[in-house]
Formats: structure tokens, sequence, C-alpha cells
């Protein structure tokens, strides 16, 4: 019982330190500079911001 209690305790240790080195290693290379421009880079002319181009089936437009 004692080794599976330390074998979660370990692995949540081991997933705490590597979302830390994660969120390190976005901030250095500069992920989080300009949020605005990344999350309109999927928009282009055929679907443009602000217009819904997507419906569920028999979903009016």
């Amino acid at each position: 019982m004692f080794l599976i209690s330390m074998l979660i305790w370990a692995t949540a240790l081991f997933g705490a330190v590597m979302t830390v080195w994660a969120l390190a290693w976005a901030v250095q290379r500069g992920e989080f500079r300009n949020l605005r421009q990344g999350a309109a880079s999927i928009f282009d002319d055929g679907e443009p911001i602000g217009r819904q181009t997507d419906f569920f089936p028999g979903a009016k437009r």
C-alpha cells in the first residue's frame, strides 16, 4: 500500500514539475506575446472573423 501511495505522489509531483517547465519554456519562447494575432491566424476571406460559417445539420442559418 505504501508503494502505491508513493507512486501516486511521485506521478503527481512529476506532472506538476513538467507543467511548470512547459509554462516557463513557452514564456521564454514568446508564445504569449501577441495572443490576438495568433487567435486570428485561423481566419481568412472565406471564413471572416465574427461571421459564423459552420452549422449543425438541420440548424437555421
